[in-house]
């Protein structure tokens, strides 16, 4: 087990991640047509999916290595559960291992990249709200 300040620590650095992954996804999203829907979708994915990852630490669930967003939150205690359609998780699933190579996958439209985006912003907002001051701030170095 864990100390406390340990689980912070780590939980920052999960977040740290998702949030680089965020901001990828919407700097990527300002090149409009021009940019890569997939690469929008899939760093959207890998912030929700490192955000559902950085709670289940901060509560000490473990989980496994994976991709899969439904399998995240289905470790996620239902009162802290964020909402995400069936769909969309395995949506988000998707881009993060099937989008992600050549072939197996058709083009991904820009609405459907924004609306990853919007999804990523959405997870980020709810799991930050189950998070006390403490983990949010960064400590100073």
């Amino acid at each position: 087990m864990a100390k406390p300040e340990q689980i912070i620590t780590i939980v920052r650095e999960w977040l740290e991640k998702a949030d680089n992954d965020l901001k990828n996804a919407i700097h990527t999203l300002t090149l409009g047509p021009e940019g890569p829907t997939d690469t929008i979708c899939f760093h959207s994915q890998q912030c929700v999916e490192k955000y559902l990852k950085a709670f289940l630490v901060f509560v000490e669930i473990e989980f496994p290595k994976t991709h899969d967003i439904e399998e995240l939150i289905s470790l996620i205690p239902d009162r802290y559960r964020p909402e995400l359609l069936i769909q969309d998780q395995r949506r988000l699933t998707a881009y993060a291992t099937v989008a992600r190579y050549p072939g197996g996958y058709p083009p991904i439209k820009l609405s459907e990249a924004r609306r990853a985006v919007r999804l990523a912003r959405r997870i980020r907002k709810e799991i930050r709200g189950h998070l006390p001051k403490e983990v949010l701030q960064q400590g100073r170095k």
